[in-house]
């Protein structure tokens, strides 16, 4: 019952706080009892020694019967004056002292109207006072804390500092770093370091973190518009400079959002959470973290947490970069809380071991609770290694945004080049495979870099020959390979080979799709509608792409480019019209094709552009069902036939579409045919993919 008594000595209001009744009676019924606000001085001695020298004279507003000043006594720091407004608690603390700490005084004041003399002390130490005062920004309670802040100031002398632990509430802040930044001080916020074991159960827990407001007193300079914020994260990291109290005040939400977090984290959990850890020095994202529970998975006393880091290049597989998918493997894994820890690019690693040991303090912070203090976290990865990522090219469209090219190591030891538009970091635009040659003078060219120890440009990494390196053969998107099965809908699978297919692909990306029908279908004819000009020199210079008289490739925007297609006098007509072509609105359920690209006018103007026995392929990224059953719909009213391939593992769906429900293939027939033109184009000198199996992308196959 001692903390329900501890507990009703708490205000019902937080008006109470700047009450002096309040603290009368507060201090009458705790009695001799010290109350620690925002933590015990083993919690705060960090900061405070850091901020305060042991000969400096320090006063200590609203003192309460806090053993902080005690404490500070005994270690060192003797010249020491209290004040506080309750004249039972100066009593107290002058009987308390008068014998052990003699040099130590306490004096009932009002810190509102102090009556020490100008520039009298060195440091002015506020625990949790500020708070209590500053309860809401009525005008009444405004103007009492500006009075308080202005004796703060007029005390102290010039280079003191104002010394405040606090909850950083968003007007206390905001009061604080805009009083004092305005008397030109220098502003630093210092987040400290919580022993949750030093903190008695009997006390009240507070949910938000605690911070150290330091204000060091400058001498005025006229004229001078110079302000400085900075904020230390850690008790012993470095300072990060900030440009204004608006960002001062971001940095510190942040924070409180993270301790928030970790809080519930260790109560009961909260499903799927994830979260960025930032570069200290930056402040750039260096991990993106994802917290999985699984509660099905029976406690035992070793497999409470775990911490699985994931190799460089492969947060976007399903396993790993997407809810389902991370799931499975903390289920699989077997623990009852598995966290992700993703690898961002533009950041240095130097390998597992030393990730172990700068994720090591911040990842306990989440773990479950009931796990024992003491149990070891173990730490585990795909073949015990970080991956292996190398940026070979970075850029800005002004159309597609940041995108860069990247070269990765898949799970078989190959290297892949893919292209990533920042804007959606998890999501590879176009995927290639590199020649195994290609791939070992990479692996080679890293390890003498890395010898060496010297750090190279973008420019320099470039390969001799980026467009040789390609496997043109394999197909690395599954989606991709979905559609090249569907040109099995063209009927006559042993003659596609010898007749001159004309195909429209609209939607270049890294060229992959298109590339692969000119090489593997010798009198097919292809033109493709790119309305990016960046993504044209990406796929020419990086993914092996080139125009030939077989290929071309019209700049333009897809709609007008069909548009103007319908509407000539001379239509041509396409036996082949692919669509692969992301939106560039985050906002809609509906990532691929953008919407205006299966509107029902448009699809009738697509319609008529397709020979009668042509087939229409349309890859659909479509996350929002309602809009799904829309889209498909209007597909049925324009094409009376329609089949639907969904891509396991993934939101994709190709959707193959035909003029005619006469066309209409049985499974079995469908499987027959792709088995008898995978056999045409795998003939001697084709240089087929053996792991690419035509039926195998058709046997889920339904018909809408």
């Amino acid at each position: 019952m001692a903390g329900a008594g501890n507990m009703n000595l708490l205000p019902r209001s937080s008006k109470d706080f700047g009450s002096v009744d309040y603290w009368e009676k507060f201090f009458q019924q705790r009695g001799k009892k010290a109350f620690e606000w925002y933590g015990t001085y083993l919690d705060l001695c960090g900061v405070l020694h850091k901020y305060i020298k042991p000969r400096e004279k320090v006063l200590v507003i609203g003192c309460g019967n806090s053993e902080l000043s005690e404490q500070l006594y005994d270690v060192g720091y003797q010249d020491i004056v209290n004040i506080d407004i309750s004249e039972v608690v100066i009593k107290q603390m002058k009987e308390r002292n008068a014998s052990r700490r003699p040099r130590m005084s306490f004096l009932k004041m009002d810190m509102t109207q102090m009556e020490f003399a100008d520039a009298s002390f060195q440091v002015v130490l506020d625990k949790g006072t500020l708070d209590a005062v500053l309860t809401d920004e009525e005008e009444k309670t405004l103007q009492l804390v500006d009075r308080m802040l202005a004796e703060v100031g007029r005390v102290l002398q010039v280079g003191g500092r104002y010394l405040c632990v606090s909850l950083a509430q968003a007007h206390i802040l905001k009061k604080a770093v805009g009083h004092f930044s305005r008397e030109g001080w220098m502003v630093r916020v210092h987040q400290v370091a919580h022993s949750r074991d030093q903190v008695l159960e009997a006390e009240p827990q507070f949910s938000l973190p605690v911070f150290a407001f330091i204000m060091t007193k400058f001498r005025p300079v006229p004229g001078s518009a110079l302000q400085i914020f900075e904020l230390c994260a850690q008790e012993q990291g470095k300072p990060v400079r900030l440009e204004s109290a608006e960002q001062l005040a971001e940095a510190v939400r942040e924070r409180q959002q993270y301790a928030w977090l970790c809080s519930q984290l260790g109560k009961a959990g909260l499903g799927s959470v994830s979260l960025d850890l930032c570069s200290g020095d930056t402040g750039e994202p260096r991990y993106t973290l994802h917290v999985v529970d699984s509660p099905t998975v029976k406690p035992t006393r070793d497999n409470h947490f775990a911490i699985f880091i994931i190799p460089q290049g492969r947060e976007t597989e399903w396993l790993f970069g997407m809810e389902e998918g991370r799931k499975q493997l903390a289920t699989s894994a077997g623990f009852r809380r598995l966290i992700t820890v993703a690898l961002h690019r533009g950041q240095q690693y130097d390998g597992m071991d030393s990730i172990q040991a700068e994720l090591s303090a911040r990842v306990m912070e989440l773990a479950p609770a009931g796990m024992p203090s003491q149990q070891k976290v173990p730490f585990l990865s795909v073949g015990g290694d970080i991956g292996v990522r190398t940026v070979q090219h970075q850029d800005c469209s002004p159309l597609s945004g940041e995108y860069v090219i990247e070269d990765v190591q898949g799970d078989d030891r190959r290297f892949f080049r893919r292209l990533i538009f920042l804007s959606s970091r998890n999501v590879v635009q176009s995927e290639a495979r590199l020649l195994k040659d290609a791939s070992h003078r990479a692996q080679k060219k890293r390890k003498k870099e890395k010898k060496k120890q010297r750090s190279t440009s973008a420019s320099d990494d470039l390969p001799p020959a980026p467009g040789q390196s390609i496997d043109k053969s394999h197909l690395c998107c599954e989606h991709h390979k979905a559609m090249i099965a569907g040109l099995t809908l063209l009927r006559n699978p042993e003659h596609l080979l010898d007749i001159p297919l004309a195909l429209l692909v609209v939607g270049l990306g890294g060229g992959s799709l298109p590339l692969f029908v000119h090489d593997h279908f010798p009198k097919s004819r292809i033109e493709a509608v790119e309305i990016d000009p960046s993504m044209l020199e990406v796929a020419t210079q990086w993914f092996g792409f080139s125009q030939s008289d077989r290929m071309k490739v019209h700049i333009a925007d897809g709609l007008d480019y069909i548009t103007s297609l319908a509407g000539a006098e001379a239509r041509t007509s396409y036996d082949v019209i692919m669509f692969d072509i992301d939106s560039k609105d985050p906002t809609l359920g509906m990532s691929c094709p953008p919407a205006a690209f299966v509107e029902p006018s448009f699809l009738q103007k697509v319609r008529s552009t397709l020979t009668p026995g042509g087939v229409f392929i349309l890859n659909l990224v479509c996350r929002d069902s309602g809009l799904k059953e829309s889209v498909l719909a209007d597909l049925k009213a324009v094409f009376p036939l329609l089949y639907v391939r969904r891509i396991e593992g993934e939101v994709n769906e190709i959707l193959f579409c035909q003029l005619s429900s006469e066309q209409t293939l049985t499974t079995p027939q469908l499987l027959d045919m792709a088995q008898t033109l995978e056999r045409t184009l795998k003939r001697p000198g084709r240089g087929w993919d053996d792991t690419y199996v035509l039926s195998d992308m058709l046997k889920t196959v339904k018909i809408v």
